[in-house]
């Protein structure tokens, strides 16, 4: 599929000599971040509706852990100490 998209004469020039620069083509350094655009947009999506389902999850148990005992978790992580996952609680 053939897509174009229309860029002001600035924006072009700056492609252009990064591309120079990285000894690319202008279309190649597009593509790739057009590519590493979406990538993280998506990531970005799945957290947020990740982020959604914890929120219905919590509304629903009212389950959690604090942001206290979250990081006090994480600080453990590889370490020779490191701790299981706490439990949830009300």
């Amino acid at each position: 599929m053939a897509t174009s998209i229309k860029i002001d004469d600035e924006l072009k020039a700056r492609i252009q000599h990064l591309a120079s620069q990285r000894q690319r083509s202008a279309h190649w350094i597009m593509r790739e971040a057009i590519a590493q655009y979406v990538e993280r947009e998506e990531a970005r999506e799945s957290f947020k509706q990740e982020a959604l389902a914890s929120w219905a999850a919590y509304r629903e148990t009212g389950r959690h852990l604090t942001g206290q005992e979250t990081r006090e978790w994480l600080n453990t992580w590889g370490k020779e100490e490191e701790t299981a996952v706490p439990e949830c609680h009300e």
